[in-house]
């Protein structure tokens, strides 16, 4: 329907933004990587695996799978944020882009996700939807939850890179 493709319009144009919701932690990102089955593109396909976004089923069971989640994110904020997106493709009435068709690792010209943790903050923090969804508070409180791990994480030296830096040596 209309209705259902302005819904996907608007969760696939604030995909950036809404990441940090789906991919709350440092360690979200090193899921992210080609041939894993999980997506590294912004995309929707029917039925594609690949694919950031798929429709599945057909008729009255057909939905929209967000496929960028893991088992590591908030399940109310996730929700939120997706709806939000949303609802804002459908008041705008956005237009879908064409359903991707083939293997979403190896397509050109296409929108990547954030790659880490910061990228998915940096657009978090530019993203007036989701401030006027979840509320300004809200938003900056989780950006500051977000920076903090990410400092925390940069501080820590792992036991690869210890081993890393002796086989260099």
């Amino acid at each position: 329907s209309a209705l259902c493709q302005n819904f996907l319009a608007g969760q696939l144009r604030h995909a950036h933004e809404l990441t940090y919701f789906l991919a709350p932690q440092v360690n979200s990102y090193k899921r992210f990587v080609d041939g894993s089955f999980a997506p590294t593109n912004i995309v929707w396909s029917n039925d594609n695996r690949t694919a950031g976004f798929r429709m599945c089923g057909q008729g009255k069971s057909l939905r929209i799978e967000c496929r960028i989640g893991g088992a590591d994110l908030n399940p109310y904020l996730a929700y939120a944020a997706l709806l939000a997106a949303g609802l804002q493709g459908v008041e705008q009435k956005l237009t879908l882009q064409p359903e991707f068709t083939g293997d979403a690792y190896g397509g050109a010209g296409i929108p990547s996700l954030p790659k880490s943790l910061r990228d998915a903050l940096t657009a978090l923090e530019k993203s007036d939807t989701l401030r006027a969804a979840l509320g300004e508070d809200v938003v900056e409180h989780y950006l500051h939850a977000g920076r903090w791990e990410q400092m925390e994480y940069e501080r820590r030296v792992t036991d690869w890179e210890l081993l890393r830096g002796f086989e260099r040596g």
